[in-house]
């Protein structure tokens, strides 16, 4: 159980229910795989570092509303992971910042709301790019060095055999 939350073990089911909720916490703590109730709410709580939620795969229940929110960039993660795994507490989470969002529901956030996400993936798509045709045209010449060898081979047997 982290140290700011208080942790119950539920009954007939294998799981914790966590209640994190007015701790003033200014990020998520590390929570246990079996969470299967958390509560967050009540916090200062305004993003969700990526990742950071992805290993709660037998959650149940979450409620994370009532925090300064900053819907920009840096909240898609959890905006992505609360319509997955909770489309009711996304419904309940209202942006703080900026304040062109401010008091907007988080679900109802378009992608030129949340500001523009310059950087979402660590690599550039075109490095990708440049090093699969580099993989595919070595496949390629190797497939066409393997096939002439056997051809060539297939000759010289025949040569010895004759």
């Amino acid at each position: 159980c982290p140290p700011s939350c208080s942790c119950k073990s539920l009954t007939g089911t294998k799981g914790l229910h966590i209640d994190c909720s007015s701790r003033r916490l200014t990020e998520v703590p590390d929570l246990p795989i079996d969470t299967k109730r958390l509560y967050l709410q009540n916090n200062s709580l305004t993003s969700v570092l990526p990742g950071a939620l992805d290993s709660l795969s037998s959650l149940e229940e979450v409620k994370m509303s009532d925090n300064p929110w900053n819907c920009d960039c840096s909240i898609l993660y959890l905006k992505l992971w609360l319509e997955d795994i909770s489309a009711s507490s996304l419904a309940n989470i209202r942006c703080a910042t900026p304040a062109s969002v401010r008091l907007k529901p988080l679900k109802k956030l378009t992608g030129n709301e949340l500001g523009i996400c310059k950087k979402l993936l660590p690599v550039k798509c075109l490095e990708f790019f440049w090093r699969d045709l580099i993989l595919i045209a070595g496949a390629i010449i190797t497939v066409i060095l393997v096939a002439w060898a056997l051809k060539s081979s297939k000759k010289l047997v025949c040569q010895i055999n004759l």
